[in-house]
Order: structure tokens, then C-alpha cells, then sequence
């Protein structure tokens, strides 16, 4: 399935079908979420394999705080969607807020990715139920002089015992210059102490780079 067609498929089972994560849940006035996160990567055939030494690897620091009630302020560290340094800052405000509906809000990021000035325009939607929540968080790089490119991030969140989580999640996007790629991401949350909690994940490029990896963070709320 070209990415294209993935990509409407994805969005369109979200508005048929949260929240433990952003995009279109607002953070409260004077609340905040943070998360710092590392992942490593290999390449899916063994046999290419010289050492146990990870062929790629990226962190990212990720931090939101309600600045109102209907305002979110966020700060995104890590790499771009076509694996370029970013640094970007946004504000999200709700478009449609309803529970237990489908919720809508938009954002805008302004910031640097690999030295350039990029826009950073986005959409969330999402729908929350007893059990979890379905997610879909779209963003668009636009580089000043340069080729744009987007991601789109499908989640299934369930609530599990202990105050744990599984998030099932589908990434893809389409980089500026490259073939798009599609990767599965499972993890699992689970509280560490007070309002700490630790995300341990896989990952599975279905297209694009053809890589697995494994992923490691730490939440916070304050």
C-alpha cells in the first residue's frame, strides 16, 4: 500500500473510532508533561550484522505545560522527520472538545531543523473510552527554500492493570528527500515511582529503512 493511500486509510479509522498522550487532549492551566526517550536501531537481516553495536540511535526530549485552559505550550528535541536535528517549539489549542466524542485541536510549531528555520504546522484527533483511547497526531515540515515533509502517528491505547499502558502504534512519514517508511512501535508504560514512569518498545520497519529497534523513556507529569 503506497504511503499516501496509508496514510488517508489512517486517519479515516481514527475519526471512525484518550488520553495518556497529548496531541488532542489539552494540558490543564498550569500542568505539565515531559518525556525523554532513546532509540536504538539494527537492521532487520541478521546476517548483515558485524557487531551488536546499534547502526543508528536518537534521542528525543519532548516537555508540554498548559498555559490556559485551552492553550498547550510544547518544546520538541530530537531528530525530524527526515532524521535532521530539530529543534521546535509549538502552541496547541483545541478545535473541537468533546467527551466522550471525537476531539480536534491544531498547532503551530516555529523552530530549526538541521540549522534551517522550519513551520511546523500540525492536526491531533482523538477519541477516549473507558478502555483507552484512539489517536491520530499529523505534522507537516515546511524548511524555509526547502522540500516539506509530513508524519502521521496512529495510537491504540489500552488501560491495563497497576495503572500500566499498551500503546500499539503505527508511525509513517514522508521525508524530505528518501522513500517514505512505515514502522510498528508497541510499548509498555509502567509506573516507576510517584509521577515517574518508564516506556519500554519495539520497533518494525515495514517500509522505508527496513530496521528494528528498541526504545527506552521516562515520563513525568508536574
Amino acid at each position: 500500500m503506497c504511503l499516501p493511500r496509508l496514510l488517508s486509510l489512517g486517519l479515516a479509522l481514527c475519526l471512525l473510532a484518550s488520553g495518556a498522550l497529548a496531541g488532542a487532549w489539552p494540558q490543564a492551566k498550569g500542568a505539565g508533561f515531559a518525556s525523554a526517550t532513546v532509540r536504538l536501531s539494527w537492521p532487520q537481516d541478521l546476517g548483515t550484522w558485524t557487531s551488536l553495536e546499534p547502526t543508528g540511535q536518537y534521542r528525543t526530549l519532548y516537555v508540554e505545560y498548559g498555559l490556559t485552559e485551552r492553550l498547550t505550550l510544547g518544546l520538541d528535541l530530537g531528530r525530524s522527520v527526515s532524521g535532521d536535528v530539530k529543534t521546535v517549539a509549538f502552541l496547541r489549542w483545541p478545535l473541537r472538545q468533546s467527551d466522550p466524542g471525537l476531539r480536534v485541536a491544531a498547532e503551530v510549531g516555529l523552530g530549526q531543523i538541521d540549522g534551517a528555520a522550519v513551520l511546523r504546522p500540525g492536526l491531533s484527533l482523538g477519541l477516549g473510552r473507558d478502555w483507552g483511547w484512539m489517536a491520530a497526531d499529523a505534522l507537516v515540515e515546511l524548511p524555509g527554500g526547502g522540500r516539506a515533509a509530513a508524519k502521521l502517528d496512529l495510537t491504540l491505547g489500552l488501560h491495563l492493570p497497576s495503572d500500566r499502558m499498551l500503546l500499539l502504534q503505527v508511525q509513517s512519514g514522508a521525508p524530505a528527500d528518501g522513500p517514505g517508511f512505515v514502522r510498528l512501535a508497541p510499548s509498555l508504560v509502567t509506573p516507576l515511582f510517584r509521577k515517574v514512569q518508564t516506556e519500554i518498545g519495539g520497533s518494525w520497519s515495514l517500509t522505508g529503512d527496513r530496521t528494528m529497534g528498541v526504545t527506552m523513556g521516562l515520563w513525568t507529569r508536574f
